[in-house]
């Protein structure tokens, strides 16, 4: 796997995440990646409701409570 390398500007007051233990690139990537993944479900949305006003796709009975009541348990 190929890592691309990001630069983050914190100001002085910030720079107290030194004295804190724990894997920054780690928990950097990670709130990255839930953002992406965020980010994606809404523009799949926005898709979805879009053709929903055009009538351009039909959702099944309890579709949108399912995908609600998974999204609600994955997190």
């Amino acid at each position: 796997m190929f890592l691309s390398t990001v630069t983050v500007k914190v100001d002085d007051d910030l720079r107290r995440m030194r004295e804190v233990k724990i894997n920054w690139s780690e928990f950097i990537r990670e709130a990255i990646r839930r953002r992406v993944e965020l980010e994606e479900r809404k523009k799949a949305a926005e898709k979805l409701l879009e053709g929903l006003r055009l009538r351009r796709c039909v959702v099944s009975t309890g579709f949108i409570n399912e995908a609600i009541r998974e999204m609600r348990e994955a997190r």
